[in-house]
């Protein structure tokens, strides 16, 4: 990301220390949190410091480097920082190998870390087919380059075809109750990528008025079947664009997909305070009596998705097979 004319990753390492873009504090100031312990950084994680499935699981490599003394320690705590997203649970089981095996712990996390990066660009690149000239593309929360550390999944392919001059202009999900779409509409402002930020409810709107030619969205965790965890108001996403003949797209690297689980039944749901509904910048929106449900994702089945953008290419389906993915 390009700010006042310099490079910025979401997250990167100045020594001992994690830094982080505090995305709590976007798009209206722009703030660095620094980290120097796996307490740091479980922090970050659970308060949405940091925020994305690959940059949580980037976040806890590095966390993972800080606590390696304590390994079994560490890994316990930063698993319990954030249930749904699965990168941070395969970054955790990729460095405790790694400890186990006595490598530089630094060193692996940040082989890890460029690995999700090469592999998010190549997201980029093989989505970009999708994208024709003068298309209108959907997208659900932020899965850009601060989820990702750098390029994106949803907005990757978006970022290479801007690049290729082609005229896109992008429909941008307020994504309540955290407004992870105006971090969205941040990114797309700094790449000068037409778009304009709307209610989530209004998504249907658009789509029934063929206003929209393609949805691409991110992941949380997938399924061996497809079906896939998301930021809550996918799931109806993926319906609207079911009844209106548009294209489903989930863009995920290999790290969000989880070998383990038979379906999306299996997933589990984050639920997350009441003061991200009640509240909007600490301030009070509504009163204290107000009962609330703040689920944090939801489930879609894998017979609403079209294609699984990754980074080995474009695929229509997915199977597991001895623990490896197999797509077809």
């Amino acid at each position: 990301m390009n700010i006042d004319g310099r490079q910025y990753r979401a997250l990167w390492v100045e020594g001992k220390a994690i830094s982080f873009i505090d995305q709590r504090k976007l798009p209206y100031t722009f703030e660095i949190f620094t980290t120097r312990s796996v307490d740091d950084v479980a922090f970050a994680i659970k308060e949405m410091v940091v925020r994305g499935a690959p940059a949580i699981g980037a976040a806890a490599a590095y966390g993972m480097a800080l606590g390696e003394k304590e390994p079994e320690k560490s890994a316990a705590l930063l698993r319990s920082t954030r249930p749904t997203a699965h990168d941070l649970f395969h970054a955790v089981e990729y460095m405790t190998k790694a400890i186990d095996h006595a490598e530089n712990a630094f060193d692996a996390a940040s082989t890890y870390v460029e690995s999700i990066i090469d592999g998010c660009k190549k997201i980029g690149e093989n989505g970009d087919i999708l994208i024709k000239d003068e298309m209108t593309i959907l997208t659900h929360c932020n899965a850009g380059a601060l989820a990702t550390v750098d390029y994106g999944t949803a907005l990757a392919p978006l970022r290479v075809a801007h690049k290729k001059q082609k005229n896109i202009f992008v429909f941008a999900d307020e994504t309540r109750p955290r407004l992870q779409g105006l971090l969205t509409a941040w990114e797309l402002h700094q790449e000068g990528i037409p778009y304009a930020l709307i209610a989530d409810n209004a998504a249907g709107y658009f789509m029934e008025k063929n206003e929209i030619d393609l949805v691409i969205v991110g992941a949380d965790r997938i399924a061996k079947n497809g079906d896939f965890a998301n930021k809550i108001g996918t799931y109806e996403k993926a319906v609207c664009a079911k009844e209106n003949g548009i294209p489903f797209y989930v863009a995920a690297p290999a790290s969000t997909f989880d070998v383990t689980l038979k379906d999306g039944k299996q997933i589990i749901i984050e639920e997350r305070k009441r003061q991200e509904v009640t509240q909007i910048n600490g301030k009070d929106i509504m009163p204290d009596w107000v009962t609330v449900k703040n689920p944090a994702f939801d489930l879609t089945p894998n017979k609403y998705v079209t294609g699984y953008i990754t980074e080995s290419g474009i695929h229509k389906k997915i199977f597991i097979r001895e623990k490896k993915i197999v797509y077809r």
